[in-house]
């Protein structure tokens, strides 16, 4: 059985990725299901991250993006490409990091609790496949080195995952 293992809170970002990216690849490792991959992923993330309020996924079905795996409150189910944090990741194909939820133009508030946002697209073959969502309760929680990190993350879940 999988028990995840938390770092002492004196930490450095850099040194909770690299044990965030450890217990991902055990976590993952021998299971191809994309859907259970992310539901476990999601887990991780919300529960060893300091202060999320949301952690989760979505998918492209057609033309939008739908729900997937999450932990949190409950979401909006469909977002269109372009639209929100999560649809501009896509439409640019690019890791987006918001200090601040409220000035981003078209923002989706489905938790109005959340005031930043990291959204890291899941990019395999060149095409867009979903993308993994973070919100934090806080201004500017997250940096460039939680794109980083969470951007390792996103690839440890592709190498894994049978995603079409």
């Amino acid at each position: 059985m999988f028990q995840t293992a938390a770092l002492p809170a004196s930490a450095s970002k850099q040194d909770v990725y690299a044990s965030l990216a450890q217990q991902l690849s055990g976590l993952l490792e021998g299971e191809p299901d994309a859907i259970a991959n992310a539901a476990n992923m999601s887990a991780l993330l919300y529960d060893l991250l300091p202060d999320l309020n949301w952690a989760g996924f979505y998918f492209m079905r057609g033309p939008e993006l739908v729900l997937g795996p999450f932990q949190g409150k409950t979401a909006c189910v469909r977002i269109a490409v372009g639209r929100g944090v999560c649809g501009t990741a896509v439409e640019r194909k690019a890791s987006m990091v918001v200090p601040d939820v409220h000035a981003f133009p078209g923002h989706i508030a489905c938790d109005s609790a959340s005031r930043s946002e990291l959204v890291v697209p899941l990019v395999k073959n060149g095409e867009v496949l979903g993308v993994l969502d973070l919100d934090s309760p806080s201004p500017a929680r997250f940096d460039e080195v939680d794109r980083q990190g969470c951007e390792q993350l996103v690839q440890i879940y592709l190498n894994a995952s049978e995603l079409p």
